[in-house]
């Protein structure tokens, strides 16, 4: 758009949407301050990488940011000289104002990024003490979950609300026997066509069934370990469920649960399928007490950083 060019509604609105966010115009502040890299803006920010980027990509795509690249990444940064004309008058009616006390916050840690810069500091040291929050090649839950699941040796397992069978792959090679249960025919039909079309045969015993988690079509006491992984939100009666799980276990077997903690958030819920609002960890103990386990560890094990932050339950219990 050449200087002085009249705006259409489309870009003006546009332009009010990308200075409309705050975190949008903390970036703008910052990026004009100094060329960051994403890591190095999360550091500074203290955002997660994905919540960074997403931003980024918009101000970028909105002609407020530019790019280069340095290696394997890029650095950002705020080129005044090639803003647009009602660009430029934004970032400087806003971004240039600023007085707030995070930006106090993010100035201090701007100065210690950029002092890290120069003193040799390595990249895992640049991101000592939030390293999950950071991308790094080939370092992901999925590598780490498969390095750590070659540990296992279950025996014959029965995963209950098996979905389309992801977890099978996983467990293939782990366990004596792998049984899924999922009460949708359809989604069995695709764990099956997944386990039909893997690029290297199996080397354990695996098959999938339509069937409930309150009358499960598998003998009493006829697997070593019952996943229930994030299926009791389903159940209307989870002590049925868990009676259930506790008769197809053999003595001395184990059931593995992973469930919502109590919340009030079920009209959200309820959108996925979820017929219950969760269940707090002494209610579960009690649960699976009734139904002739002993738990072993009941315990909340992991919060959601995106809003309402639901919280999971992860308990384990032996037969």
């Amino acid at each position: 758009m050449k200087e002085g060019a009249p705006l259409s509604l489309e870009r003006a609105a546009g332009l009010c949407a990308l200075f409309g966010d705050e975190t949008r115009v903390r970036l703008l502040w910052l990026l004009s301050e100094a060329e960051l890299s994403v890591a190095e803006i999360c550091r500074v920010t203290e955002l997660s990488q994905s919540r960074v980027s997403g931003h980024l990509a918009r101000l970028r795509d909105g002609g407020l940011l530019s790019a280069r690249a340095r290696g394997s990444s890029n650095l950002y940064h705020v080129d005044e000289a090639r803003l647009s004309q009602e660009g430029r008058a934004l970032f400087e009616l806003f971004a240039k104002r600023l007085a707030d006390s995070v930006l106090d916050g993010d100035r201090r840690r701007l100065a210690e990024t950029l002092r890290a810069r120069t003193g040799g500091e390595t990249w895992p040291e640049s991101i000592a003490g939030e390293m999950e929050r950071h991308y790094s090649p080939g370092r992901t839950w999925e590598a780490l979950g498969n390095a750590l699941f070659g540990l296992l040796h279950l025996g014959d397992v029965l995963d209950v609300g098996c979905g389309d069978g992801h977890l099978a792959s996983l467990l293939e090679g782990r366990c004596a026997r792998y049984i899924g249960v999922d009460v949708s025919a359809k989604v069995v039909d695709a764990a099956r066509q997944r386990a039909q079309h893997r690029e290297s045969p199996l080397r354990t015993d695996v098959s999938f069934e339509v069937g409930d988690m309150h009358a499960l079509p598998v003998a009493d006491a006829a697997v070593d370990v019952v996943l229930l992984l994030h299926v009791l939100g389903y159940s209307p009666d989870p002590k049925r469920a868990l009676g259930e799980a506790a008769r197809v276990l053999r003595p001395g077997g184990r059931v593995v649960v992973s469930t919502l903690l109590e919340h009030p958030h079920a009209e959200l819920t309820a959108r996925y399928g979820h017929v219950n609002a969760g269940v707090e960890p002494g209610a579960l103990r009690r649960l699976l007490r009734r139904a002739g386990m002993t738990p072993q560890f009941c315990e909340i094990t992991s919060r959601e950083r995106r809003a309402p932050h639901f919280q999971v339950v992860t308990a384990i219990a032996t037969k």
